[in-house]
């Protein structure tokens, strides 16, 4: 049915075609997405870079051709906010949304002309080290949990680790349990290193969270606001409480 991209900040993807409905996930501003379903006013649709399916609002939305994304600039945001304009009209794009429709920071998709005059980051060039790490999921410190979310408007545990690793050109899959799947096994938390990922069970053993290490006693996560807390073999700690709040399953490795 063709392709879509999201033209707005931030569009939610919800489980059904209603406002009412959960919300499951988000594209960003310049994600693609393929074009599965639609009604009147929600097109079902799967992100290009995750694979996720919801339904997100049409008006949300323009066609785009299979030519318009060829992944050859992985150009992200680089900002907490960024300065854009769609039409002429004033817009702040969020930290790490793509800017694949750009050259030379003009876009015309459809009836709709983007500008983008904000900084830009390039993940090509970006190595995967701790120090790097911890400067750029710092930026999210304090972001309010969103379920669903994916940007410094609110974000959620999977949310959080995936956007930071998008700036090193990782691609991790959408949620917790699925980026488990990936990835060497660290055998014990002493052993980290940062830019490992520590994931939680519930008491059913179903993985429920995640979170991204600087060392083997320190985690950064999503948890009611993107925050830092201390991490024993047990799981995690808050450190306003003193409370342990999440139970560690496994730690995993991306190289």
């Amino acid at each position: 049915m063709g392709f879509a991209l999201c033209i707005v900040p931030v569009s939610p993807m919800r489980k059904e075609a209603s406002h009412r409905t959960e919300m499951v996930s988000q594209l960003l501003f310049g994600e693609t997405a393929e074009i599965l379903e639609e009604t009147t006013l929600f097109t079902r649709v799967r992100c290009i870079h995750d694979g996720y399916e919801g339904w997100c609002q049409k008006t949300q939305l323009t066609a785009i051709g299979a030519d318009g994304f060829d992944g050859k600039n992985k150009l992200l945001t680089a900002n907490w906010t960024n300065p854009a304009t769609i039409n002429g009209q004033m817009v702040q794009l969020p930290m790490g949304a793509p800017l694949s429709i750009f050259k030379e920071g003009k876009a015309t998709v459809g009836n709709f002309v983007f500008e983008y005059t904000g900084a830009a980051h390039n993940p090509v060039h970006t190595r995967f080290t701790g120090e790097a790490v911890k400067a750029h999921s710092i930026l999210y410190l304090n972001t309010s949990y969103l379920w669903g979310g994916r940007s410094v408007f609110g974000i959620d545990c999977s949310g959080f680790v995936q956007q930071v690793f998008r700036f090193f050109d990782k691609q991790l899959p959408r949620d917790a349990y699925q980026q488990a799947e990936q990835g060497e096994v660290v055998g014990f938390l002493q052993e980290a290193k940062c830019g490992d990922l520590a994931f939680f069970d519930n008491e059913e053993g179903k993985i429920t969270h995640v979170g991204l290490l600087w060392d083997a006693e320190t985690i950064i996560h999503s948890s009611g606001k993107v925050r830092i807390d201390p991490i024993d073999r047990m799981g995690i700690v808050s450190s306003d409480t003193g409370e342990r709040t999440h139970k560690l399953r496994i730690i995993k490795r991306y190289e």
